[in-house]
């Protein structure tokens, strides 16, 4: 479930709106053990994705390095050299 969190730190565009979001609603997902809430509980399950999104927007704004930007699609090429390598390359 939470395999779609990815870091979204010093990148080079900066993380957008809908990764913030995207990650925030896996990790409420993972937190509750919902992957769709009741009507019941829609309303505190989407009001805790905007408050983890929130607190991941400041954190992200106050985190320093001094490291270069990464470049998302060479991270990409690296993410699929990494999977090739455990799990055996696509023929």
């Amino acid at each position: 479930m939470c395999r779609n969190i990815k870091t979204l730190f010093n990148f080079e565009p900066p993380a957008t709106e809908l990764e913030i979001r995207d990650a925030s609603l896996q990790f409420v997902r993972k937190l509750s053990g919902f992957s769709v809430p009741s009507r019941v509980n829609e309303a505190a399950f989407n009001q805790a994705v905007e408050e983890v999104a929130a607190t991941a927007r400041k954190l992200m704004a106050s985190l320093v390095t001094h490291a270069e930007p990464r470049n998302r699609e060479v991270e990409a090429l690296k993410a699929k050299a990494r999977s090739a390598q455990r799990f055996g390359s696509e023929a």
